[in-house]
């Protein structure tokens, strides 16, 4: 594997004892490429969920719209991840004032990637359990008032988390060219429970009822014979495959964020040095690539809006009423 030569170097040279050195272990070359494919699959992936559902008019469902969010997030997590590859070298380029909106902005948008799987969980479990009040609890005006409502709450939440860190930042750095936060034992758990432990026990208690519909479903489908059941039947089971695909995503995401969240919780004041935790971090963004290659293995349209997106049949007139499902 090739590596950089590891050399005694000022992220400032200008700046004299001041400013930080560059990290003094070898950096791997493969370390920076691996990253980038990454950021850039993950852009390039939610940006066509972006797309497929936003110009497509049959996937403009209150389901897809939750998708949109997450995708959404996804996407900008795929931007931050830049940020984070500039770190590897163990300096940091953008002013103390970028660095706490940078660490804002990065668990805003975690915030509300976990809140839209919080909603995607709720109305899969109405869709299932209560189908026949589906449309009209879950309407249009109702998820969007709710995703915004998620990223709102997110970004302030967070902000309010941060609040000495803005009136004075750079204040834990010990020299010029470092990011570093501080997270207070009492910030860091209620984040801890409001961002994680909160969401992922409803998503999960909403999984384990819509779980034991699935498996009276499950035997149902096998008894269901004649030409009358079989529209049901398919409907059924295009729900039941919807709930599984979001199992496994909510799975994925729990491996990824467990080990930052741990981090969380292993101290008094937790010292977050983007440059040596990057590992945790960027396995908490790796997560953003894997959520649209899950829906392109269990979601048929996406499959077919790719091929529209990329054969550029969507620039056709009219394009937007294609039957997609």
């Amino acid at each position: 594997m090739m590596e950089i030569p590891a050399e005694a170097e000022l992220c400032f040279p200008r700046l004299g004892n001041t400013s930080c050195s560059k990290t003094q272990r070898p950096r791997p070359v493969a370390a920076y490429m691996l990253l980038s494919v990454i950021s850039v699959i993950t852009v390039t992936l939610n940006l066509l969920v972006i797309i497929s559902i936003s110009h497509f008019k049959q996937l403009r469902t209150p389901a897809n719209l939750l998708l949109l969010s997450l995708a959404t997030s996804d996407f900008l997590v795929g931007f931050l991840m830049l940020f984070q590859i500039s770190l590897l070298g163990g300096c940091w380029f953008f002013g103390d004032l970028m660095c706490v909106v940078y660490y804002i902005v990065d668990h805003s948008v975690t915030s509300a990637s976990i809140g839209s799987m919080v909603f995607i969980s709720v109305d899969r479990y109405v869709a299932i359990c209560d189908p026949l009040c589906y449309t009209i609890k879950v309407t249009k005006t109702r998820v969007d008032i709710s995703v915004y409502l998620c990223w709102a709450t997110s970004f302030v939440f967070h902000c309010m988390c941060s609040l000495d860190t803005l009136k004075q930042p750079g204040r834990f750095n010990t020299c010029v060219g470092e990011c570093v936060i501080v997270v207070a034992y009492f910030v860091g758990i209620t984040d801890l429970f409001v961002s994680f432990i909160g969401p992922i026990t409803v998503i999960l208690v909403l999984h384990m009822k819509v779980f034991a519909v699935v498996v009276s479903q499950a035997r149902a489908l096998r008894s269901c014979a004649g030409g009358v059941t079989l529209q049901g039947s398919a409907t059924k089971r295009s729900e039941l495959k919807a709930a599984r695909t979001l199992g496994v995503v909510v799975v994925v995401f729990i491996a990824c964020i467990m080990p930052y969240f741990c981090i969380v919780i292993s101290g008094q004041d937790v010292l977050l040095n983007a440059s040596s935790t990057t590992f945790i971090i960027c396995l908490f963004y790796f997560n953003s690539c894997l959520n649209p290659l899950i829906y392109a293995i269990f979601y048929p349209w996406f499959r077919k809006s790719i091929k529209l997106i990329v054969t550029l049949q969507i620039l056709k007139p009219d394009s937007w009423q294609a039957n997609i499902k």
